[in-house]
């Protein structure tokens, strides 16, 4: 038997090297994940939770939830570091990173899953427990998002209320999802092995019965061959069709309808009834038909399992994609290396990334040039160059040359940890349209019994020999699996599709929305421009130098994160002024949308908008100076409380794709508009160029967020694309909103898509990708009440065999998954 991690009991890989030290023996560890929560339990002085669980009969992976309850395991904080975050999401929103202190999130996999009746009966469970604030599960993935507050309820107590109603929960880890999964397909193609292998072997003894002439066989032969079939049938009806006993019974014993409920009623009724008849020696035997059907159904069941997985599989890439280990520099420039957990690493730490590897955390390049694939952060194809004090994200690859970097984010900070963080969001949250078809299942499953016992009662009236094969053909033929999978199965597909684009998908109603857009509103600088303006020309005012005029206004936009106060800062460095630097930076206070104002050196002065710097002294532009700023560019003012100093114009460059993406959006038959905070004349240039008819500048966040709602009022169903903190209030107000990757972290958190690539022709893609999703949900849908309606009434008439409603009923559930993954490759 293969060595099991001491910590999780799951195989250990084999060249698995992570050991930790408990109670004096080293102990193997399948992953750095365990060794790490091991190594935290030790040396929080927890050891007694292994002496404690190995004293249990169960193996030690059986036993975690229950020991949990009693030690209190996962509510450490050294162990809940590993998959726990601090604050919640209306934190997040106002741009709190921390947020509420008391509320707790956590990714956990759920175990046991079979339909969606339970996912809903998890989900309204852990709802009603106190404390629970939020819960979400996701039929594809079984991976449950869930908050609570910290001050109520406890994890270990979330994990034993989720164990009483008979499903295991663990923390999410990707290579444990992958183990559980592994073990899931190896059980499931056993449990079809058995039935597979009785259905051929009763089908043996029956085939003589069906031949035989009437009264041509003897009635000892006949009895000596159902006892032969009943001993076979019963592996299949003890072990395969055992899950669905057990899920049927788990429902009725919490009072709930679950989707296995009429298939247990229909397969025990018959078997019950065929070993009466074979106790009897009377009436007629049904063990051919059973197996066929149990056979049938996991086999079904087995197909649609694997196409889940594998479309959950894109999901799970990016949890795989830091490594667990790295090679410190710890004394740098001196380039002896030691090897270290990423988790032990810590800011400021000289890292070496050969190439091949994976990068271990944000950080700097400070020694090497080499090139980096990004594309499964960003959907970029080609790697990206990089040298000297260029940024390199945590999960990319080295593909060319040694790099030395300093890392400069870790953990949760790392932008492959908000996109985790963000997808992990999207694959929870259910969609109006997966609820809605989740709750028409549930009582879906409650009028079909109903339908099922009224048919029973006729046909015994009618023809009593048939009422039970109609009573079990009519539980068995429907499908509230195939409603309850329609939306998922795409949504699930279309995320990995979206995400191969450099779409990042944050919220489930995102696709569908981005589907149904039909007016599209963009931001200008940083969005359809590349947000990397320089400087191009100084208008003095005053009679100050333009280097002194330069260094004033970089001072006043020091930690501002807008392009144009950044490439103020950029000119500024660039031309090394040194000369009249100011002495004091005080009182400085930004206005969203505006500009900045701040004492310096104890004078008040004002950048931004001509209109906002203006209103600082009340004194209208000199002559010449109006026409100066129509001339083109973005144009930026810096004025005293006395006059104006100067005017500064920045240029930027349209993003390559910027026309082509209109384009096509407009013969997608969508409306494009443009608003910006820029000077009319800046958003004006633009426009033309792009042909662009609604465009309107020197508008402030407000002004921006009313238009939206005008249009809204109108009756479009908006689309916004920004990039930047001032762009936050419009992503909230727009039905679907998209920010740029490289923009501002409170703008991707509002925004529902992240554009990672910033190749806007991928947005066109996408758009097309989401209709094309709707489309197959819509087809799922209405393929799943089309063979409903059909099926049943078909079965409830007798013409349906249950071996036959089987076969119907698995194959309705194949197909809404396998047209589901015509998503996969993202063609559009």
């Amino acid at each position: 038997m293969a060595e099991a991690c001491y910590h999780c009991g799951l195989p250990l890989p084999a060249q698995a090297d992570y050991l930790v030290s408990i109670d004096g023996q080293a102990r193997r560890m399948c992953c750095a994940g365990c060794q790490a929560v091991a190594q935290a339990i030790v040396g929080n002085g927890l050891a007694d939770y292994y002496r404690h669980r190995d004293a249990l009969p169960e193996s030690p992976r059986e036993a975690l939830p229950q020991a949990l309850g009693d030690v209190g395991l996962f509510d450490h904080p050294e162990v809940q570091k590993r998959f726990v975050r601090v604050g919640d999401e209306r934190g997040e929103r106002a741009g709190d990173a921390g947020g509420d202190k008391n509320q707790r999130e956590a990714s956990l996999i759920i175990e046991g899953i079979t339909c969606a009746a339970c996912v809903w009966l998890n989900e309204q469970h852990l709802a009603r427990q106190p404390g629970v604030t939020a819960v979400d599960i996701n039929y594809a993935t079984r991976r449950m998002r869930i908050r609570w507050d910290e001050r109520r309820i406890k994890l270990s107590q979330i994990i034993v209320a989720i164990a009483a109603i008979g499903y295991r929960a663990y923390p999410y880890d990707p290579a444990r999802s992958e183990q559980l999964a592994e073990r899931e397909r190896r059980a499931a193609l056993w449990r079809l092995f058995v039935a597979g292998f009785g259905m051929m072997q009763v089908m043996m003894y029956a085939v003589p019965a069906y031949l035989a002439d009437a009264g041509s066989m003897s009635a000892d032969i006949e009895q000596l061959l159902r006892w032969a079939s009943m001993i076979l049938t019963l592996p299949v009806m003890l072990y395969s069709a055992a899950p669905f006993f057990a899920s049927a019974w788990r429902d009725l014993r919490l009072a709930r309808v679950g989707m296995d409920l009429p298939v247990a009623i229909g397969v025990g009724s018959a078997f019950c009834a065929s070993v009466w008849a074979t106790l009897s020696a009377s009436g007629a035997v049904y063990f051919d038909s059973l197996t066929m059907f149990v056979f049938l159904l996991l086999g079904g069941r087995y197909l649609e399992m694997m196409g889940r997985q594998r479309a959950a599989r894109g999901i799970e890439t990016l949890a795989r994609a830091l490594p667990a280990v790295a090679l410190r520099l710890p004394r740098y420039p001196d380039l002896a290396e030691e090897r270290v957990a990423v988790a032990d690493l810590a800011l400021g730490d000289a890292v070496r990334v050969p190439p091949g590897t994976a990068i271990p955390a944000d950080g700097w390049v400070i020694e090497g040039r080499s090139e980096v694939d990004e594309a499964l952060l960003t959907g970029e194809s080609l790697p990206v160059p990089k040298r000297d004090g260029d940024l390199v994200i945590a999960g990319s690859v080295n593909v060319g040359s040694p790099l030395v970097l300093r890392v400069a984010k870790l953990g949760a900070a790392t932008r492959l940890a908000t996109i985790q963080r963000l997808v992990e969001r999207a694959a929870t949250e259910k969609p109006p349209l997966a609820d809605m078809a989740d709750r028409v299942a549930a009582r879906f499953v409650l009028a079909l019994i109903a339908l099922a016992v009224l048919s029973a009662v006729y046909w015994y009236l009618v023809d009593p020999p048939r009422a039970l094969w109609i009573f079990i053909s009519v539980l068995v033929v429907s499908c509230p699996c195939a409603l309850s999978l329609a939306t998922p199965a795409a949504l699930t597909v279309a995320t990995g599709a979206l995400s191969r684009l450099g779409l990042l998908v944050t919220r489930a109603q995102a696709i569908e929305a981005l589907a149904r857009a039909d007016h599209f509103v963009f931001d200008k600088t940083g969005t359809l421009t590349e947000g990397r303006p320089s400087l191009a020309a100084i208008l003095p005012l005053a009679p100050l130098p333009e280097a002194q005029l330069l260094t004033l206004a970089a001072t006043l936009e020091t930690g501002s994160e807008h392009p144009l106060g950044r490439a103020l800062c950029a000119a500024a460095a660039a031309a090394a002024s040194t000369s009249a630097l100011p002495a004091r930076l005080e009182a400085q206070r930004a206005t969203t949308g505006q500009g900045m104002e701040a004492r310096v050196d104890g004078e008040v002065l004002r950048i931004g908008s001509p209109s906002y710097a203006g209103a600082l002294h009340r004194k209208p532009l000199p002559e010449g100076a109006q026409r100066w700023c129509d001339a083109g560019g973005s144009v930026v003012a810096l004025a005293s409380g006395a006059d104006w100093l100067a005017l500064f114009r920045l240029r930027d460059q349209l993003r390559p794709a910027a026309a082509a993406l209109l384009e096509q959006l407009r013969r997608a038959g969508c409306s494009v508009s443009l608003i910006s905070g820029d000077s009319p004349s800046a958003v004006a240039a633009i426009a033309a160029e792009l042909r662009i008819v609604d465009a309107q500048g020197g508008l402030s966040p407000e002004a921006k967020h009313a238009y939206i709602a005008q249009l809204q009022k109108d009756g479009a169903f908006v689309a916004m694309l920004g990039d930047g903190v001032n762009d936050a209030p419009v992503l909230a107000q727009a039905q679907v909103s998209i920010a740029m990757g490289g923009g501002t972290d409170l703008a991707r958190s509002q925004a529902d898509i992240v554009l990672m690539s910033e190749d806007l022709a991928q947005l066109a893609r996408g758009v097309k990708l989401a209709r094309l999703t709707l489309t197959i949900v819509r087809q799922n849908l209405a393929w799943a009440v089309a063979y409903n309606l059909l099926a049943i009434p078909l079965a409830m008439a007798g013409l349906v065999t249950p071996w036959l409603a089987g076969v119907g009923m698995s194959a309705s559930s194949l197909l809404v998954v396998v047209n589901a993954l015509r998503l996969q490759g993202g063609k559009t």
